[in-house]
């Protein structure tokens, strides 16, 4: 689950904060980072886990509905659409979602005041109702669906969410856009056949992803001065200290990992770094940092000190031009 898009993310927010606080221990930075990262996979499985909470919640409404029935003498037969979903019950009895239930100490009964509201709101919605009101059977397929449905539609960009989350742990300030896309992408890849056994996406999808992260934060601490300086030949004027930090350490890290792992292209670099300078710095930094690497490197291409291909520089012109615009 922790690829390489969220490792990139987080290298930047650590080395920001390793120079920002003049920090000297590397060891313990980068121990920092894979506590970081760690924390990001446990915002994976606990939103999973909240999914589940809203159908204990929901199972238990369902109960207080039939007893209230039988108490009033009516027929104790209440709507069980929505708890009756196959994906949802097979999520709820997932074994590596169990484990990491009865290893952690957080748990969403501690919120269930939180869960109870949020179960509200999927009641009230125009999703939630046009379910209750069919009458045909339903697939597999069409119960996990809904819960996509639901997943994007309320629990995405849930503001009372977010400020929950972010009480529980300041590592998950900047998870939640990421890590959203994969538990969109796990409801999506269930399989009714697999049954409790279903795999979850592993923490990560092999040790190389977990050595990038090690060779990126190393190069982006270890090559600061090597790489300020090759910036500071092209600011044209400028001093370097004049430039946003934030801009610096994106660049520095993007340089990083231009000049450490031969196998990604320049323009796969470059183009992650101006999406994380997007939404991490000033609007027209994406531009700034997409022009100036391109420049940079293509020099360094040209005096022998980098062993890569460029694209054209109408491809790049134009990707600084989409960035501008979308800034």
């Amino acid at each position: 689950m922790i690829n390489r898009e969220l490792i990139r993310l987080k290298v930047v927010q650590l080395a920001y904060a390793y120079f920002e606080n003049g920090s000297s221990k590397l060891d313990t930075a980068e121990k920092e980072l894979f506590y970081s990262l760690s924390k990001s996979y446990d915002l994976y499985m606990y939103m999973l886990e909240l999914m589940v909470e809203i159908q204990r919640m929901a199972e238990r409404a369902v109960e207080t509905q039939r007893s209230r029935l039988r108490r009033l003498g009516q027929d104790a037969t209440p709507n069980t659409r929505f708890i009756d979903n196959r994906f949802i019950q097979q999520l709820q009895s997932n074994r590596q979602l169990q484990d990491f239930r009865e290893n952690q100490k957080k748990t969403w009964s501690d919120e269930e005041d939180f869960v109870r509201r949020l179960y509200n709101q999927i009641t009230e919605s125009d999703t939630y109702k046009d379910w209750m009101a069919g009458r045909e059977s339903t697939t597999y397929e069409q119960e996990r669906q809904l819960w996509r449905d639901i997943y994007r539609r309320i629990i995405i960009d849930n503001e009372a969410l977010e400020q929950l989350l972010e009480e529980k742990s300041l590592y998950w300030n900047d998870d939640r856009f990421i890590v959203d896309g994969f538990v969109l992408k796990t409801i999506k890849r269930f399989d009714p056949k697999a049954g409790a056994a279903q795999e979850l996406l592993p923490e990560y999808r092999d040790e190389e992803d977990r050595e990038f992260a090690k060779r990126l934060f190393r190069a982006t601490i270890l090559g600061r001065e090597h790489y300020k300086g090759l910036i500071a030949q092209f600011l044209r004027g400028w001093d370097i200290d004049r430039l946003a930090f934030m801009d610096l350490i994106i660049m520095q890290t993007a340089m990083a990992e231009i000049f450490t792992f031969s196998q990604i292209p320049i323009s796969v670099s470059i183009n992650e770094y101006v999406e994380i300078a997007k939404m991490y710095s000033t609007p027209r930094s994406g531009a700034y940092i997409n022009g100036l690497l391109d420049t940079i490197c293509r020099k360094q291409i040209d005096e022998g000190r980098l062993h890569k291909q460029m694209p054209a520089p109408d491809y790049m012109r134009q990707q600084g031009e989409e960035d501008e615009v979308e800034s």
